[in-house]
C-alpha cells in the first residue's frame, strides 16, 4: 500500500506540472489561436533564471552574497518572462497575426531552438542542482508512508495556481474581455476594449505560468537545457486529449494522465512512458476535439 500510494502522490506531482504546463499552452492557444511551441523552452528558461539568481548572480556581479532566493524567484522569474513574453508578441508575433498559422509555429519552434542553444552552448547538458527551500526540507509522517513537504507543497500551488487562473478567465470581467477580444476584436475594439494590449497579456499570462512551472520544478528536477523538450510534447499530447484552448480539459487532464501514467508505471513499467500517446490515440479516434473542446 505504501508504494502504490507513493507512486500515485508521485503521479499527483507529474500531473500538477502537466496541469500548469498545459494551462499556458491552452490560454495562449484558446485566445490567441497560436501553438506555441517555444512553451517547454520557456519552462527551461524558468528553471534557468531562478538558478541563476540563486547561484550565479553573485558571481556575475562581484558582490558576496548577492542572490535571489527561492521565493523571490517564484514572484519575480514569472514577472520577468511574462514581460519578455509580452514584448516577443508584439514585436514578432503580431506581424503574423493574419499570415498562415504554419508561421506562427515555425517562429516559436525557431525561438525553442535558440534558447535551448544558447543555455545548453553555456552550461552545457548536465543538470544544475537547485536547493529545496529549508522550510520546507524532510517530509511529513502520515502513518502509511512519509510525504516530502517540498513535494507536497508544489501540489498544492500548481493547484490553486490553476484554480486562479480558471477563475480569473472564466468568471471575472477581465476574462471576458479576453474572450471577446480574441473573439470578434473588431467589436470590441469599438467598444473601447484595448485588444491589442490584451492580446500582449495573454501571451505574458500564459508564458508566466510556464516560467512559474520551471521554478517549482527547479529543487525536484536539476536544471538543464534539455529539461523542456523532454517535456513538450507530453504537454501537447495533455492539451490534444483535453481539447485544443480548453482551460478546463487541459487542467483535469493533467492531472488525470500524470496519475494514469504513475499507474502504468506500477502496472507494466515499460508501457510508462507511452501511455499518454496511447490514450490521446484513443480519445482523437472517437472525440476528434478532445474531452472537453468543441466541435469546429
Amino acid at each position: 500500500m505504501t508504494e502504490i500510494l507513493g507512486q500515485l502522490f508521485i503521479g499527483l506531482i507529474n500531473g500538477s506540472f502537466y496541469a500548469l504546463l498545459s494551462l499556458g499552452l491552452a490560454i495562449i492557444f484558446g485566445m490567441l489561436n497560436i501553438v506555441n511551441f517555444a512553451h517547454g523552452a520557456i519552462y527551461m528558461l524558468g528553471a534557468f533564471l531562478g538558478w541563476i539568481g540563486l547561484t550565479q548572480l553573485s558571481v556575475w556581479t562581484g558582490i558576496n552574497g548577492l542572490k535571489i532566493n527561492y521565493w523571490l524567484a517564484l514572484l519575480i522569474v514569472p514577472v520577468i518572462v511574462g514581460f519578455l513574453g509580452a514584448g516577443f508578441e508584439r514585436s514578432l508575433l503580431r506581424r503574423l497575426r493574419k499570415a498562415d498559422p504554419v508561421y506562427g509555429m515555425l517562429l516559436t519552434y525557431g525561438l525553442a531552438l535558440v534558447l535551448e542553444g544558447g543555455f545548453r552552448h553555456q552550461y552545457g547538458v548536465s543538470g544544475q542542482p537547485y536547493e529545496i527551500p529549508e522550510a520546507f526540507r524532510g517530509a511529513i509522517n502520515f502513518g502509511f508512508m512519509f510525504l516530502p513537504k517540498y513535494r507536497l507543497s508544489v501540489v498544492l500551488v500548481s493547484l490553486a495556481v490553476c484554480a486562479a487562473a480558471w477563475y480569473l478567465i472564466e468568471r471575472t470581467r477581465i476574462g471576458g474581455y479576453l474572450r471577446a477580444g480574441t473573439e470578434n476584436p473588431v467589436i470590441a475594439q469599438s467598444l473601447g476594449i484595448n485588444v491589442p494590449m490584451l492580446v500582449s497579456l495573454t501571451y505574458g499570462v500564459g508564458v508566466a505560468l510556464a516560467a512559474l512551472t520551471g521554478v517549482l520544478a527547479a529543487p525536484i528536477l536539476q536544471v538543464s537545457s534539455q529539461m523542456g523538450s523532454e517535456l513538450n510534447i507530453i504537454i501537447f499530447a495533455v492539451v490534444v486529449v483535453g481539447g485544443m484552448g480548453s482551460i478546463t480539459g487541459a487542467i483535469i487532464t493533467g492531472i488525470t494522465l500524470g496519475l494514469v501514467q504513475a499507474v502504468a508505471t506500477l502496472v507494466y513499467p515499460e508501457a510508462s512512458s507511452i501511455v499518454i500517446f496511447i490514450l490521446m490515440s484513443v480519445v482523437l479516434f472517437f472525440r476528434p476535439a478532445g474531452l472537453f473542446g468543441r466541435e469546429a
